[in-house]
């Protein structure tokens, strides 16, 4: 135990030391890999899901895979998350709000250096481009749910980064496009027009649908309102980014940001083997543990927000156990799952709405072709430790806070199985 809190303090200590940003060397230590499939899950922190009854398979995957016990995701909320594991940073973006779509004229968060908050609300995500200047992850967020005290506890409540000036507006779907290599975001219930301009959708409808021009008759009435948001932009980061949004590179535009089940989507790509080198899986809000306010039992928000198995949904956890187990299933039964060197992570983006003293720790799980299995490492990692690793793997230079110093590589996790 004294070692374990010592090992804490160290690493706490650790990330308020001064850092490195923009692009700096390829992270060394982690096996090449050809492919890597991440899957993120909602808002539920590592006691919540380990030992959990209704969540048998994420269970034994934990158990039969590779699994990070010391994890913490980095800030608050969902967004903020997402961009931090994709990009290294959260870009000034402290919030959940939708992009500020095809703006040319309006000024980055990383240009004003001032942050997006959702307390107090700001508008919408300027596109990021550029650099600049990110925000503070402090050791407890009054920013978002709640303004406390108690707060949220960011990391694991006594770890802080301080603001970056050389942040880069740039992620690593940039990179392996640079580097001849291929991406693409599967995003669950996106409807079938593509992701550009939907801030959220149930997979047919979206904030676009006008009710009115596509039904002659609306008894009952329907409403914006009425549209269970089961895919949100806020859980595809990359298309905040400018560059994505304009679509100048056919290999890294909104076009790579696909569903799951249409005919260049999720089961096709797997089924066909047909596979990019970085895959983002993302589920809907009703299959990822989120939860909606409006679409029934099944998917219902916790009841109650204290961090303890007891105030969760069942059927929600249950819902996002057999979703993972569909996802992992098809990936383990792909061509590419037998060719080359591949991985899966499995991981959830935030302990979201759980209020100090719980810590934002999260269950990460890696899966690999090629190693040894039943690995537990009780190392100190964040989002900015899996992103690292990634680049490593895809001989990519690291990026923004992925290039701290402090920030390890996993690579025990990853290791080779003769090492």
């Amino acid at each position: 135990m004294k070692k374990t809190v010592l090992a804490l303090g160290l690493a706490a200590a650790a990330l308020t030391q001064s850092v490195l940003a923009a692009e700096g060397p390829v992270p060394r230590g982690i096996p090449h890999l050809d492919h890597v499939f991440v899957i993120m899950m909602e808002n539920h922190g590592f006691s919540q899901i380990a030992n959990n009854p209704n969540a048998p398979f994420l269970n034994e995957y934990a158990q039969s895979a590779n699994l990070a016990t010391n994890y913490f995701a980095v800030a608050h909320p969902s967004l903020t998350n997402y961009l931090e594991v994709v990009g290294g940073s959260n870009f000034g973006v402290l919030s959940d709000n939708n992009p500020d779509w095809h703006n040319a004229g309006c000024s980055t968060n990383l240009a004003t250096g001032v942050a997006a908050t959702d307390n107090p609300p700001t508008g919408p995500i300027c596109p990021i481009a550029g650099s600049g200047t990110d925000a503070e992850t402090p050791a407890v967020d009054y920013t978002n749910e709640t303004q406390g005290p108690p707060g949220e506890n960011n990391l694991d409540g006594v770890a802080s980064i301080p603001a970056e000036s050389n942040i880069v507006g740039k992620t690593i779907a940039d990179q392996l496009v640079a580097r001849n290599g291929s991406w693409k975001a599967y995003e669950e219930s996106l409807p079938p027009e593509g992701a550009d301009r939907i801030n959220y959708a149930d997979g047919f409808y979206s904030n676009l649908t006008d009710f009115s021009m596509i039904f002659p008759v609306l008894n009952p009435p329907l409403t914006q309102a009425d549209v269970v948001s089961l895919y949100a932009a806020k859980h595809a980061p990359f298309v905040y980014f400018k560059n994505v949004q304009r679509g100048n590179d056919r290999d890294n535009s909104l076009s790579n940001i696909v569903g799951f089940e249409s005919g260049d989507g999720l089961y096709a790509d797997l089924r066909s083997g047909r596979v990019p080198t970085f895959s983002f899986i993302a589920p809907n809000q009703c299959n990822d543990q989120h939860g909606r306010g409006n679409a029934g039992a099944f998917c219902n928000y916790d009841p109650l927000d204290d961090g303890s198995q007891e105030g969760l949904n069942p059927a929600l956890i249950y819902r996002g156990d057999v979703t993972a187990k569909r996802i992992v299933d098809a990936i383990h039964d792909s061509p590419a799952w037998r060719q080359g060197r591949s991985a899966i992570v499995l991981l959830w983006d935030e302990n979201d709405y759980s209020l100090a003293p719980n810590t934002n720790q999260v269950m990460t799980i890696v899966d690999t072709n090629y190693s040894r299995h039943r690995v537990e490492s009780s190392r100190f990692y964040t989002h900015y430790s899996l992103l690292k690793t990634l680049e490593g793997a895809f001989n990519l230079p690291c990026l923004n806070h992925a290039c701290d110093a402090n920030v390890a590589t996993m690579s025990d996790l990853f290791a080779d199985s003769h090492h």
